[in-house]
Formats: structure tokens, sequence, C-alpha cells
């Protein structure tokens, strides 16, 4: 068992119900399934997060990640975007993005996902870019860097992008982000 005092319970929590929401529907995930996957109580579940719906409510928000993806000016933004993603799978072992890609529930649950990924992050990206087509660009930038972490996901057993250092796949990739955050 996880320590629950520990800083990564928590963590490992959320990350066991990301997967376990993305890949069953609602009604066939249990805190008691989650609590297993995390190496943590089902009662600290209720303890932390209150019940399975503030569990789910928590998983599918993003704010957290695009204060992270958003926090610098907007001249180096792009890398910023670049390495905020890559040092959060490395450090976190989760990617900020890809569970909006990949969940598996029903109808209403991926649409729940989706909707909070498109206001919390797309909108809120596409409010901070300059110029014609803010929208459009935005959705290009986040499409930028799923790929990017669909790569590294591919990858993540030896590949050269995951040994590569985060610095390097910012100076790579950057300023392809860079130069939609500019615009025309």
């Amino acid at each position: 068992m996880t320590d629950p005092a520990a800083p990564s319970g928590r963590q490992a929590i959320l990350r066991a119900a990301r997967r376990a929401f993305a890949l069953q529907p609602y009604a066939q995930v249990t805190l008691r399934g989650i609590a297993a996957e995390a190496e943590v109580s089902a009662s600290l579940i209720v303890k932390l997060f209150g019940s399975k719906e503030e569990l789910f409510a928590q998983t599918t928000d993003f704010s957290a990640d695009a204060d992270e993806l958003l926090d610098a000016p907007l001249d180096g933004l792009g890398r910023h975007m670049v390495l905020a993603l890559v040092r959060a799978r490395r450090q976190r072992r989760t990617d900020p993005l890809l569970r909006v890609v990949f969940s598996l529930g029903i109808a209403d649950e991926r649409t729940v996902l989706r909707d909070r990924f498109r206001e919390q992050v797309t909108r809120r990206l596409a409010g901070r870019l300059p110029g014609a087509e803010p929208e459009l660009r935005a959705e290009l930038i986040l499409g930028h860097l799923l790929g990017l972490g669909a790569t590294l996901s591919i990858h993540r057993d030896g590949g050269a992008s995951e040994q590569a250092a985060p610095e390097r796949l910012a100076d790579l990739c950057g300023p392809a982000v860079q130069r939609l955050i500019d615009g025309p």
C-alpha cells in the first residue's frame, strides 16, 4: 500500500481514476477498483475526493494542466508548452492532454471530457492568441502537442524522443508551435 501521507498518493489515485474512467463506462468504475490500481484504500479516496462523482469531476478537469501549459509570455509560449508537456510526462508519468483522446467511456463521459478540454484548454489558449483565426490556431497548436504526446507514448521504451532531453525536444518542436502562436 502507498503511504497515504505521501504526496504521490493523490496523484496515484488520479492516475488510476483517469485510466479507469477512460477504459470503462462510468457505471462500471468502482472506488475499490481505483484503490487497488493506486495501491491505496478506498476510504482514502473518499477522504480525499468525497465520492466517485467528485473524483470523476476532478479527472475531467484540465484547468491545472492549462495553467501549467499557458504560464509563459506569448513570445516564448511554444517552447514553454513543449517543455511543460514533456516534463509532466517524465516527472508525473502522465500526459496532461492525451487523456482527452484515449477516453473509451460511454458517449456522455467522452462528451464531458471533450467539452471541458475545449473550454479549459482550447478556448483559453485561443483567448491569448493575437491576430486572425485564434480558434483554428489554438486547435492546431494543441494538435501538435497531442502528436508529440502520442509519439512519446509510442516510443516510450527506448525511443530516441523519449531519451532526448526536454530542452532538445523544445528546441525541435517549439518553433513550429510558436509559429502558430504568433499567427500570420
